[in-house]
Formats: structure tokens, sequence, C-alpha cells
């Protein structure tokens, strides 16, 4: 069963290696919880004092997970955390940080991405013997690791054998007996940043949760690069940099904190410029413009402002509703819609309304909040989607439906979409226009899931 009418990211990783000896877990919770929105169904902590490791994992929101007294029991000056997300709830054996023994000790491993070869090597361990307790990739790597420990000199030396091996999207921290150890795949797949925070450096998914802890954004990681932070200093190994890099274009879409910077990329700033590009490429007489919250709002912003249409908050969203609390058929479904949104009929009546989105997915909830404003007396509704259609689920990371249930695959026409989600218009965003957003050049993006084109190995 396909569970999802929005697009999933993984996760989110916060890592923090204190120099000055500080416990971390508080300023790791501060982190995670700015990641929220990477990760809303299971969270976990450990921590490192003097080997001995203190963890906490549970499903949940953070707030909810370390509630109480939980994180003045995790002492340690170095830490490792991370969110999930995903539908229903995890197994307490998936919920990472995953922490295991090997020959030098013990490790603790968080990640955000797929590794698209997991299969494969998962079998090829178990055949020569591997024995697994969870179902995620995450172990895998547990297991590469601990054979490349056996005969490298060090935790990062076997970590740089390791993505030797592994392909697909991964930032993953890394945190041994006496490192901590962040990576980031080849191409770039995934953001991971790197902050300063007094004598602690800290690493992260985005830049809003070193704000958060009001640490000091130093840099992104390089793509392939691995760094090493101990009591001796930072030192970082390129062994795998300078290729073709693929960042995913679709965090500064969607998944992303508008007021996070990755790679160079000014978040709010792009989608604020796709709305613009979008008004330019797909204008229309209308009375009004509005966003879906949260996700439309700054490109409905661009929209507006480009289209000198003016912007209203004609939908309001309830931020507290969760369609966890429902079943997931279609009365399910409908069900959450209805809790999480409703219209403002004053604004809506007898207008001709520009409604936007950052993305169309299965456009179950298009469909509704149409039909929504309809009986709230909207005229016209005039669909604009600030991203190029959805047409291929991806592999690197994010859940997204199958291939046949993406809303626009199948080479549907606009006036067979109109006809489907009951708008008068609808017009997306142009590949090509992407480029002009404003994303760093310095980089190559992967936009596999709108082109239907993988990124080269």
């Amino acid at each position: 069963m396909e569970l999802t009418d929005k697009v999933r990211d993984e996760c989110g990783v916060i890592g923090i290696f204190d120099r000055a000896g500080g416990d971390v877990a508080k300023d790791i919770c501060y982190g995670l919880f700015a990641i929220q929105h990477r990760g809303h169904i299971s969270c976990g902590i450990v921590t490192n004092d003097n080997y001995k490791l203190s963890a906490h994992k549970d499903n949940g929101l953070v707030n909810d997970v370390f509630g109480g007294d939980v994180l003045a029991g995790m002492k340690g000056k170095i830490g490792i955390g991370h969110v999930r997300y995903n539908f229903g709830s995890d197994l307490r054996e998936n919920i990472q940080p995953i922490t295991t023994r090997y020959c030098k000790g013990t490790v603790s491993l968080v990640k955000n991405g797929t590794i698209t070869n997991a299969a494969a090597l998962r079998t090829a361990l178990e055949d020569d013997g591997a024995i697994f307790q969870s179902t995620r990739d995450t172990e895998v790597i547990m297991h590469l690791l601990a054979r490349a420990r056996t005969h490298c000199p060090s935790a990062e030396t076997s970590m740089l054998e390791v993505m030797g091996k592994i392909e697909g999207a991964y930032s993953m921290v890394l945190m041994s007996p006496k490192k901590l150890i962040a990576c980031r795949d080849p191409h770039g797949f995934r953001p991971l940043c790197m902050g300063k925070l007094g004598d602690a450096i800290v690493f992260a998914s985005e830049t809003c949760a070193l704000d958060a802890m009001g640490a000091e954004f130093v840099r992104d990681l390089r793509p392939g690069e691995l760094v090493r932070v101990d009591a001796t200093g930072v030192q970082s190994y390129d062994k795998y940099c300078g290729g073709k890099t693929s960042l995913c274009v679709y965090e500064y879409i969607f998944f992303a904190r508008p007021d996070s910077i990755l790679d160079g990329n000014e978040v709010y700033t792009i989608r604020e410029r796709a709305g613009e590009l979008l008004a330019a490429v797909a204008p229309v007489e209308a009375d009004v413009v509005f966003g879906i919250p949260d996700g439309g709002t700054s490109f409905a912003q661009g929209y507006a402002r480009a289209s000198g249409l003016p912007l209203r908050a004609g939908i309001i969203k309830n931020k507290f509703s969760s369609r966890n609390l429902f079943s997931l058929d279609e009365e399910g479904r409908a069900t959450a819609i209805n809790l999480k949104y409703n219209v403002l009929r004053p604004i809506v009546w007898g207008k001709r309304v520009v409604l936007v989105d950052d993305s169309l997915v299965r456009g179950r909830t298009a469909a509704k909040l149409i039909r929504m404003l309809r009986d709230a007396g909207a005229s016209q509704i005039h669909l604009r989607i600030a991203s190029p259609r959805l047409i291929k689920s991806c592999p690197y990371g994010i859940q997204m439906p199958k291939d046949k249930n993406l809303f626009a695959a199948g080479g549907k026409t606009d006036g067979e979409m109109c006809a489907q989600l009951g708008c008068d218009s609808i017009a997306f965003l142009p590949v090509e226009r992407l480029a002009d957003t404003g994303l760093n050049k310095n980089f190559d993006y992967c936009n596999a899931c709108f082109t239907g084109v993988c990124p080269e190995k």
C-alpha cells in the first residue's frame, strides 16, 4: 500500500564533538528540533562520555521523545542524533542512531539517504555469515566498516574504504570511541554542513540546525569529502572529491527549511525566484494569489510579486494536524485533509484564484483543496506548480509513490489534469527554468524525478 500523497525524505543528521569537554546532548536536541521537518516519526541521540555510551531513541517527535529529564542523564563530549520521516512507526531496531560493538570498540552511525546497492551488499555479507538485526541499509554500512577496520589503521581509513564500496545517496556521521567522522557521497545528493560552537565542531543536515544551537556556519562538506574530528583537531580527506555532482534539486523545492542555506543556495530566495519565473511563463487573469501552506507559501510570494496580483492567506493550515491519526484509506485521507486545511470564505467568494504549490505528487490534496475553494465560492481556480512535472520515483532516498501513481506521469495533457483536479487551468515550471532560480552554478543537480534520467554512476 502506498501511504503518501506527498514525497517524504528519509531523515536528518546531527553530530557534535566538543573538544572542551562539555556535554553535547542538549545542543544535539536543539539541532534535531530545528530539522524536525526532515523526520516526524522517530528520533534518537547517542552520546559518548569517555567510552561510556548513553542512548535514547523512540518513535515520536523530538520534544516528546526527549522530554522530562532524559537529556540530563546523557553525558558526553561527543554525540550524534537523527530524525526519520516515514508513515506509522519504526521498529525500534531500525531507529537511528545504530550502535554496535566491533574489534576496536563501539561505534554509532546516523545516515540520510539510500544506498542503492545495499541489497547486493547485504546478500554477500549474509552469504559470508553476517547476522543482521534491522532491515536498514545503515546496518550494511556498519558490517562493512567492522570488516574494514580489521586491516585499516583507523576509523577514518575504514570509512574511506567503505565509501569505495557503497553507491547511492548518503550523508553520514559516525561516532567512534575517540572520534567523530562525517562524510558525504561523491555526487553530493544529500546536504551536510559543518559549524563551530565555541570549541565544539558541529555537523548538520541544514544550516538552520546550526542557527538553533547558536553555532557559526563554517562550510558545507564537499561531495565525496570525509572529515575527521578528534582531540588533535579537524582533518579533511578528499579521496572521492572532484567528480560530477548531482545535488538533489528537490531539497530546494520541498525539503529544506526556507531559512537554510545549502551549498551556497539560499532556499527561500530560490523558491521565491521560482514563483516569479512561474508567473512569467504561466500568467493568468485573476484576482488573488494563494499559496498552499506551508510548501507553497514562498513560491506564492514570488508569483504575486511578479504578477502584480495581491497575495492573500485564503487557506489556513492547522499546524497540529497529523495524518497518522487517521486510517490510510480514501476516507481517512480525506478526513485528514479536512482537519489540516480550511478556507477563508470571505477572501475566496467570487474571486478568480491562482493557487500555488511546490509540487504535485498524487494530486489528492490539490483536488480536495480545489473542491473546498469551489464550495467557498471561488469563480475560477488556476493551479500553478512551482516545479516541473513529477514523472519518476526517486531511487536516492526520497519516498515517493510508484511511477504509475504520480499524477503528472503517463503523458497526461493539461486538459486531462484539469478535468481530474477540477481546476480551470494548470501549469508547471518548465524543467529548463530550474537553472534560472539562482542555483549555485558551481554544481550540477539531480532532477531525475522531473526528467526520468538518473545521474550516471
